[in-house]
């Protein structure tokens, strides 16, 4: 499976129509089938990607009384520090066994760029001590950012739309990332407790580095978890309900997890692609028929994403709306 759904970006940005229009054709039928494909010649430079890695390590070996100084209940707009257990992205689950570190849109010479985007944006917080963990984060950042760009105009194609569709929609100030990291789990996984539970992402789509620990896992049509194994040179692109929505269902929303059960430290780096704060999801022409009634009310995107966020973070709330923590 993993090699069928294998998407080659060569000719993203070629200026001949028709080598666009193969690349969108291939990337419809993941989006419309499965809602999941990796991609390769993505253009992040190697050494960007493994600045990055480099650096999130240190972070995460920090003690647990110096991380949870920057926590992000601590923070207005979602930046900052996740423990462990303090996401439960599957409302069924105990809390999710992975620790994050979150950042949104901050220039590459460190100056936010203004809050445009709903109460999402907004500064970033940063750990003191770690020299250069910055200046990567932002790197890798702002490259994964130029590359949800290139794909806006291919996922337009995709729809039928003219390339240029999404162009006043996305800014690219509501981008959010995170550098997680996965401790072992038992080979049986915990009751009630996985690496992160089974969910669908809120956004756009989201582009996710993974190192060679394999955990991920996709569901697929027939109900049955797949394993979205690593690919050396390749990342993961996921649809998310902000185009599942836009769309209609025509873009699957993919349920997917992760399950660490290998006996080593995993990490791994999604980047959630959204469109600005005020942008109505509403039905994309094409996208409702007879035979595929609207099944959504329309929403706007970032308020959906708020709240998304606010049940994934609620159950860990508690103690700092009392001052306990």
């Amino acid at each position: 499976m993993q090699r069928s759904l294998n998407r080659d970006l060569e000719h993203i940005a070629s200026p001949d129509p028709v080598l666009r229009r193969v690349l969108a054709a291939e990337i419809r039928a993941a989006c419309v089938n499965v809602g999941f494909f990796y991609v390769k010649h993505h253009g992040i430079p190697e050494a960007v990607i493994h600045a990055v890695t480099t650096s999130s390590r240190p972070y995460f070996s920090l003690p647990i009384a110096t991380k949870t100084k920057l926590d992000i209940h601590r923070s207005s707009n979602f930046k900052g520090y996740t423990a462990l257990l303090s996401e439960n992205a599957n409302i069924n689950n105990k809390g999710d066994l992975h620790e994050g570190f979150d950042i949104g849109w901050e220039s590459i010479d460190h100056a936010t760029q203004p809050c445009n985007s709903g109460p999402m944006t907004g500064p970033n917080v940063w750990p003191e001590g770690l020299p250069g963990f910055r200046e990567d984060v932002l790197a890798y950042y702002h490259a994964a950012v130029k590359l949800g760009q290139s794909l806006f105009p291919i996922f337009a194609a995709a729809l039928d739309l003219p390339e240029n569709f999404f162009d006043d929609k996305f800014t690219a100030t509501g981008v959010i990332m995170r550098l997680l990291h996965y401790p072992p789990q038992p080979a049986t996984p915990l009751q009630g407790v996985e690496g992160i539970g089974a969910h669908t992402d809120y956004e756009c789509f989201t582009i996710l580095w993974q190192d060679d620990v394999p955990a991920l896992q996709v569901m697929n049509t027939s109900g049955t978890w797949i394993d979205a194994v690593p690919i050396p040179g390749c990342l993961v692109v996921n649809l998310g309900d902000q185009f599942a929505r836009w769309t209609n269902d025509v873009f699957k929303s993919t349920l997917h997890r992760a399950i660490n059960a290998s006996g080593q430290e995993r990490y791994s780096i999604p980047v959630f692609f959204g469109v600005d704060h005020d942008v109505k999801l509403e039905p994309i022409p094409g996208c409702v028929t007879k035979d595929n009634p609207a099944k959504y009310e329309v929403v706007l995107a970032g308020e959906y994403v708020k709240s998304r966020l606010e049940a994934t973070y609620a159950h860990s709330k508690q103690p700092f709306e009392h001052g306990v923590a």
